[in-house]
């Protein structure tokens, strides 16, 4: 039986609990020990909640304390967050943290790496293509060890067209976003990497073309099994119950959701589940009023993470047109619960999404996307028996593609390729890539 790659995880974010990033990190490291001999390295306020999920501390994974910065970044990084400054802001205040959380890591398994006690070392989290390993990308190299890192992904630029989007949600930062590039570390983190998996094809544009030659695109997001499963979708039957799901704030378009519904929605064609809270909340109630349509709409609020596959279960179709996502882990898990998913062709979601499993939304302004989704709508409404079809394909798609277990094999590949084991991109695998490549791929 061939050995386990030896490889040192590194996921600052990774946490079962939570919801984002730091599920993305978990559900990533946790997929990946059960296939090498690894060892995760996390930050301290993960481990109750990774003792909870039966992992060991200290011989499974280690916890480092990087309070003494992280904490006061954190509480700073809520206060910009009140003054309305978006996530932009919050990600440039996070490399702060992350730098010295990083110098941590270094500090603690310097003697290790070097003594050549790990075949790989793969940074996981932070996911946001900004933020630099200023430490472990040129250290490892000199030591002769791999550095992956990935899958990075985010910076993907405002579409033309949402500048008044852009300015509600505090993205003031966004408008100088290649900042970045000056960072200490960046491009060093891309010199002396060995492999990066990129997460989107809208990520992998941003990397420079040197550095082209070393990335392997593996979406972001996957989904867990056991959190969501469809055993026994229900049959179609009109009203064609429709689901919105995330955070309800100006680009994730749920006000797009009801608008291009209304007609729809009072001939008793459609009905429409929101799920999430957020501050677009008091003006969704009042467009379903403007519209007399509240009787067809349910604003559930805030639905937890585990009870989500429940509600889901009970609806037909995902209607997401969101302007700027990243990695559309809900695309994923509404498809694992047998809903056909529509959204905008842009980024993430864009790239999950094929045209026999669901439907794609032109990106452009506003007035064309509620157009676009209310063409899709009377699709779905004359047709409807064409969505059991489409289901069963998008069923199929997250079994073959976007289990963690089934992306983790794929991260192997990776390491065979950073560790010389195998001599050609594994892009170049017919059954590697999940999305067609809108770049040449160079090996």
């Amino acid at each position: 039986m061939p050995k386990l790659p030896r490889v040192l995880l590194i996921a600052e974010a990774a946490n079962p609990t939570f919801t984002s990033v730091p599920l993305v990190g978990w559900s990533m490291a946790q997929a990946l020990l059960r296939v090498t001999d690894g060892h995760l390295v996390t930050q301290i306020r993960n481990r109750q909640a990774i003792i909870d999920s039966n992992l060991i501390s200290n011989d499974q994974f280690t916890a480092i304390d990087s309070e003494r910065v992280a904490k006061p970044v954190y509480h700073f990084g809520r206060l910009l967050r009140k003054t309305g400054l978006g996530w932009t802001a919050t990600t440039a205040l996070a490399s702060i943290s992350y730098y010295y959380f990083e110098y941590l890591v270094w500090k603690k398994y310097k003697k290790a790496i070097q003594a050549g006690e790990y075949d790989v070392v793969h940074r996981i989290t932070p996911l946001s293509p900004t933020i630099p390993s200023p430490y472990l990308a040129k250290k490892c190299a000199k030591a002769n060890i791999p550095f992956v890192i990935g899958p990075l992904n985010g910076g993907v630029p405002w579409p033309a067209g949402y500048d008044n989007v852009r300015r509600k949600e505090g993205e003031w930062l966004s408008y100088a976003r290649d900042l970045y590039k000056v960072l200490p570390g960046y491009r060093a983190t891309r010199k002396y990497a060995k492999a990066i998996i990129t997460g989107s094809w809208a990520t992998r544009k941003q990397i420079a073309a040197p550095y082209q030659s070393k990335c392997a695109y593996i979406v972001e997001n996957a989904i867990d099994p056991t959190r969501f499963n469809a055993k026994e979708p229900q049959p179609i039957t009109t009203p064609i119950k429709v689901a919105f799901i995330g955070r309800l704030v100006p680009y994730k378009g749920a006000d797009i959701v009801i608008e291009a519904a209304v007609d729809l929605l009072k001939e008793g064609k459609l009905v429409i589940n929101i799920f999430g809270d957020g501050q677009e909340m008091p003006a969704l109630k009042a467009l379903c009023e403007k519209h007399n349509v509240t009787e067809f709409v349910t604003l559930h609020g805030w639905i937890e993470h585990t009870q989500l596959q429940e509600h889901l279960a009970k609806n037909d179709v995902l209607s997401f047109p969101s302007i700027r996502e990243f990695g559309g882990g809900v695309v994923l898990e509404a498809m694992a619960m047998g809903l056909v998913p529509i959204v905008a062709d842009y980024a993430g979601p864009g790239e999950l999404v094929t045209d026999d499993i669901g439907f794609h939304l032109p990106i452009g302004p506003r007035d064309q996307l509620v157009t676009s989704l209310r063409k899709v709508y009377q699709t779905i409404t004359q047709s409807p028996d064409e969505l059991p079809a489409m289901r069963q394909a998008g069923l199929d798609r997250i079994n073959q593609h976007f289990t963690w277990d089934a992306k983790a094999q794929k991260v192997l590949d990776v390491y065979r390729w950073a560790t010389d084991q195998r001599d050609t991109n594994p892009e170049t695998d017919p059954d590697f890539l999940t999305s067609p490549s809108p770049l040449k791929i160079t090996d």
